[in-house]
């Protein structure tokens, strides 16, 4: 192959799933609506074919390609490949949830492949242009998901909602984005960052910049105050979109972060780590306290992942290699118990009867011990319980905090989580200690359960084994930065 083809292959990944996206396009109008498995299939062959690309150019050092625009290090594989994984899984749990509500169309696979690609830029961006770029492409395909289903009010609301919360976002983090290179000359984060460690005249522009930039990610993430779209979100979209919303787009948002403050924004960690102390504190607090409230799973779930985000901060305000890993181990695990919690969700429901209700849960284990079980472990990996992976989850990011002496907060991250294994436990309690409310059969199709059994099991199997994982993350994040 020509030196000038092999330059671009840290793109290929990108590259062949715009291709595939196109050509699905094409196909799906092609062959209308009798042959909708075969978009559903082609969707699946492109994350195998992104896989394969990816682990083919495995690059064991930072490659920056397109004049500096990309990048292609240990920290994006790794997490381009979770993403691929993750995808996959959503596209399993939903197929038949869509099937019954007649939304199985090639809308939701083309949209689903187009958030994928945003959030790959996203992960290898280095450069503020291709952050924005990834970050616009992945929420105007979700606002079009959390709108696909026309007919139902509560949907488009919700869409309307995370529409204007997210411009308003958008536009807070450009606005900070141009006072950072105000201050620096430069949109790469490589440059701003040796622009700015020896110090700047600009102090106060920057330090509004670095304000409007952690509102706006804090956002992205769903952090109090900026959270109040995660409920109405998660609550008003088909079940099969707050899965993908829910999962997925944490992973990318965690890069992004970290490409912003760990990388760009290093020097500046005294100005940015107070802010995130503040941001970490509430979001514990009020998802761990709002979430008791909620008869709602998905608004349960909604406030739930609130919490968690609050919690991955903590690894990524401790500033070091040691906390961005714990970080990264955290959002990687918080993915896996989403896609298992949400994917439950599915599980159960069949056509006209949507299991979002705690009340649908009970006496589950009457009707079916192994999902059961399986519920189970998600809920005591939600809740940190060992042995599941949760609960070194959470140890991984306390230890990040008290290594840079904010004990306090890491006695205050223990307290609400204490607060929050109360929910999480009270659907353990439904479900072996009540009565069912509900004895239809359960109509899950065999691949999306044998999907659910290997994810809830991992959670197990990490929990009892989590160094192989902690190795992998600590490793892409010292040989990233």
């Amino acid at each position: 192959m020509s030196h000038a083809i092999m330059q671009y292959a840290p793109v290929f990944p990108e590259i062949f799933v715009l291709a595939m996206v196109s050509l699905i396009l094409v196909i799906d109008a092609a062959v209308g609506d009798s042959k909708r498995d075969l978009a559903y299939a082609l969707s699946l062959a492109t994350l195998a074919g992104a896989a394969f690309l990816t682990v083919r150019d495995f690059s064991t050092m930072p490659v920056l390609t397109l004049g500096g625009l990309f990048i292609d290090d240990p920290l994006s594989d790794v997490l381009k490949l979770f993403l691929y994984l993750t995808v996959a899984a959503v596209l399993v749990y939903s197929r038949d949830y869509l099937r019954a509500r007649g939304l199985c169309k090639g809308e939701f696979f083309v949209l689903a492949l187009f958030a994928l690609l945003g959030m790959m830029v996203m992960v290898s961006a280095s450069h503020f242009l291709t952050l924005y770029l990834g970050l616009e492409l992945l929420s105007l395909s979700l606002y079009a998901m959390v709108a696909l289903h026309r007919d139902s009010s509560v949907a488009t609301e919700a869409a309307m909602k995370y529409f204007v919360l997210g411009a308003l976002a958008s536009g807070m983090l450009l606005y900070g984005m141009s006072m950072v290179y105000g201050v620096t000359g430069s949109l790469g984060l490589g440059d701003m960052a040796i622009a700015l460690q020896d110090g700047t005249d600009l102090r106060i522009p920057l330090v509004f910049g670095i304000v409007f930039i952690v509102a706006g990610l804090a956002f992205k993430l769903g952090a109090v105050p900026f959270h109040m779209w995660v409920p109405d979100v998660y609550h008003g979209a088909p079940t099969a979109m707050t899965l993908f919303i829910g999962s997925a787009p944490k992973i990318a948002a965690f890069a992004f972060v970290v490409r912003i403050l760990g990388q760009g924004l290093e020097s500046q960690v005294g100005d940015w780590r107070e802010m995130l102390v503040i941001l970490a504190v509430l979001s514990m607090a009020l998802g761990n306290v709002a979430a008791i409230a909620q008869s709602n799973l998905k608004r349960m779930f909604a406030y739930s992942t609130i919490s968690h985000m609050g919690f991955m901060l903590l690894g990524i305000l401790a500033g070091s290699q040691n906390g961005y890993g714990s970080a990264m181990f955290y959002v990687l695990v918080y993915a896996l118990m989403s896609l298992g919690g949400f994917g439950m969700i599915l599980l159960l429901s069949r056509a006209g009867f949507e299991a979002d209700q705690l009340d649908d849960f009970k006496g589950l284990n009457r009707r079916s011990p192994w999902l059961a079980f399986l519920m189970l472990l998600l809920m005591f990996s939600m809740a940190g319980v060992p042995p599941t992976v949760g609960f070194y989850a959470k140890l991984s990011v306390l230890q990040a905090v008290v290594g840079i002496g904010y004990v306090w907060l890491a006695v205050a991250a223990v307290l609400f989580s204490l607060i929050g294994a109360f929910y999480y436990l009270r659907i353990v309690k439904l479900m072996y200690f009540d009565a069912p409310l509900d004895t239809a059969p359960i109509t899950a199709s065999p691949d999306a359960r044998v999907v659910m059994s290997v994810n809830g099991l991992a959670i197990l199997a990490l929990g009892i084994m989590p160094q192989s994982l902690m190795a992998v993350c600590i490793h892409a994040i010292g040989a990233s930065f």
